[in-house]
């Protein structure tokens, strides 16, 4: 007997049925969800920043359903950089009442043309993309469907062969976390796999990820962000930006962390807030920045980072991670006095010189995808710990 055509039914895609971002963009194609409200990203015109805070790291599609299958219809944006080979494309997590029930991909989609050798742009457009998961249960269930964590993502249709609702809140505390792309996710497997997702499922917390690649630059912007964003935990990851950018010194710095707590502080004067400091990474250890690209083997698909900076600018007041580090923990101390909530992590417990020679750096600066899980497991273990700065005292 012949299978019966599948009746498909299109559910808008509201507010409701997404987690994890701060806006959600009308465009003429549907939506793009963003991970910072309208008014911080004008004011910033940075490309990098436009481009990070667009790419749906933690963002999820979540909803209730009967459904056997589900289709959904995205216009992504690929990044290409000229003289590189191509990048894989992004993949979507689905996971079925929290466990992991399959991935795929979306190809066509725009293209955004980097030559990073002059630093030119070029945007070009292409088609809408479907992806399909298939065979799912026909119990009432909870579907999620993580968007790509690097790749911007314009959410265009939602179709399933059952009826759709918005998922109840989960009851699990929100976590509010910002870092740089190591925390948006770098070189992770899949959405599911950056080490923020993975530390937030071990945890049993909702993630929003503000990790946005090259860009925890302690703007004011983001500290009121995460100031007017609900959540019951918070953590700062603070300092590998500062130095690839180069963008301050000590004396600036000091106030500058003191600012970015102070308004965080504002509008989360109890909650649980955990500053980090940066991971292990030897080119900037003791040398300043600004991070350079080694373009020697970018033929092969390998871009490396290098230090472009000098040692000797150390005396002046040139940030090293080393002395932000021993900053980070004078300041912490410090503020903790008044703020029995505060905490600090020293970030080589989550990735120090015995993983460096264990797990290396592939491009001297990011994470391999192993490295992620090892890097989540420890932020787990640490913070949601029974006696860890994220302990649930709710009884």
């Amino acid at each position: 007997m012949a299978t019966p055509p599948r009746t498909w039914i299109t559910t808008p895609i509201t507010a409701d049925l997404v987690r994890g971002a701060l806006d959600l963009e009308r465009t003429p194609h549907g939506i793009l969800p963003h991970r910072l409200p309208a008014r911080a990203r004008a004011q910033c015109a940075d490309r990098q920043l436009a481009m990070a805070e667009s790419q749906p790291s933690g963002v999820r599609l979540v909803f209730r359903t009967r459904a056997t299958a589900v289709e959904l219809d995205t216009l992504p944006t690929k990044r290409v950089y000229v003289g590189a080979p191509p990048r894989p494309d992004g993949l979507y997590d689905l996971l079925v009442d929290g466990h992991a029930a399959g991935q795929a991909a979306v190809t066509g989609g725009n293209s955004l043309i980097t030559d990073m050798r002059t630093g030119a742009v070029e945007n070009r457009t292409g088609p809408v993309g479907t992806l399909r998961f298939t065979g799912l249960s026909a119990d009432d269930k909870t579907v999620e469907i993580w968007l790509p964590h690097n790749e911007t993502t314009e959410l265009v249709a939602l179709r399933t062969d059952a009826p759709v609702e918005p998922a109840p809140p989960s009851g699990r505390r929100t976590w509010l976390h910002h870092g740089s792309s190591i925390s948006h996710g770098s070189d992770a497997a899949s959405p599911t796999t950056t080490w923020p997702a993975l530390a937030a499922a071990r945890g049993g917390a909702e993630l929003v990820n503000l990790g946005l690649g090259g860009s925890a630059l302690l703007d004011p912007f983001m500290a009121r962000t995460m100031r007017d964003t609900p959540a019951d935990l918070i953590s700062v990851k603070i300092g590998i930006n500062l130095v690839n950018a180069d963008l301050m010194r000590l004396r600036a710095f000091t106030p500058a962390v003191h600012g970015f707590l102070d308004t965080i502080r504002e509008g989360h004067p109890t909650a649980p807030l955990l500053v980090v400091s940066p991971l292990l990474c030897p080119i900037h250890e003791d040398t300043p920045g600004p991070t350079a690209y080694d373009f020697s083997r970018l033929a092969e698909g390998k871009l490396r980072f290098t230090a472009a900076g000098d040692a000797t600018e150390r005396a002046g007041g040139k940030l090293t991670l080393t002395a932000i580090r021993d900053e980070l923990r004078r300041l912490v101390a410090q503020r903790a006095a008044d703020d029995p909530n505060l905490h600090h992590l020293d970030g080589r417990d989550l990735y120090g010189e015995a993983d460096y020679a264990e797990l290396p750096l592939p491009d001297e600066l990011h994470l391999d995808a192993a490295t992620h899980r090892r890097v989540g497991e420890r932020f787990a273990a640490h913070a949601f710990a029974a006696d860890g700065p994220f302990t649930d005292s709710r009884g």
